[in-house]
């Protein structure tokens, strides 16, 4: 069995996808997680914090690792075939939909999760209550649009790529 390799271009988006949610994302709300209000109003954070904040930031974390882990799979040989090191499904074909849907599904969801935080930001930008610096919000629209066009262009080439049309051409090539 062949692997084809994605081209260089989508590893290249999938890696900044998979940095935008690990380098970008995790450290800043890992801070908050542990209770540091970093860019936060101290009083009001501690509050937001105690009150099921810092549950929803360590929530929040452990997800971010997810789509990381996800853009790598869609250009890495593993998220074409299950490795060795796996149980049941060692050497089997990944189905294809297993990264195709979860990878359109995140990149929607972290999309419009962008596209909100850009309608809010300027509504809420004196407000007087808020617990986090609007600059964290600027910083995080720019990370998250990273996130969501490398995770974005991954998963169409790997769906390409993995196109049932497209794999039966490339097997009768090679063989």
């Amino acid at each position: 069995m062949t692997i084809d390799m994605a081209p260089i271009a989508a590893r290249r988006a999938a890696y900044v996808s998979a940095a935008a949610a690990t380098i970008g994302f995790l450290p800043l709300h890992a801070t908050w997680a542990l209770g540091i209000p970093l860019f936060a109003d101290p009083d009001r954070f501690d509050a937001w914090y105690s009150d099921g904040g810092g549950a929803y930031l360590w929530t929040l974390c452990a997800l971010a690792v997810l789509p990381a882990v996800l853009a790598l799979a869609l250009v890495r040989p593993w998220g074409l075939v299950f490795p060795r090191w796996t149980p049941f499904w060692a050497g089997r074909r990944v189905p294809r939909m297993l990264l195709i849907a979860p990878g359109y599904a995140l990149t929607g969801l972290l999309g419009a999760y962008m596209l909100y935080a850009m309608v809010l930001i300027p509504l809420l930008w004196n407000e007087p209550g808020g617990v986090f610096s609007p600059w964290t919000g600027l910083f995080g629209i720019a990370q998250f649009a990273f996130w969501v066009v490398g995770l974005g262009i991954a998963t169409r080439s790997y769906a390409r790529r993995t196109a049932p049309v497209r794999a039966a051409r490339a097997a009768a090539v090679t063989a």
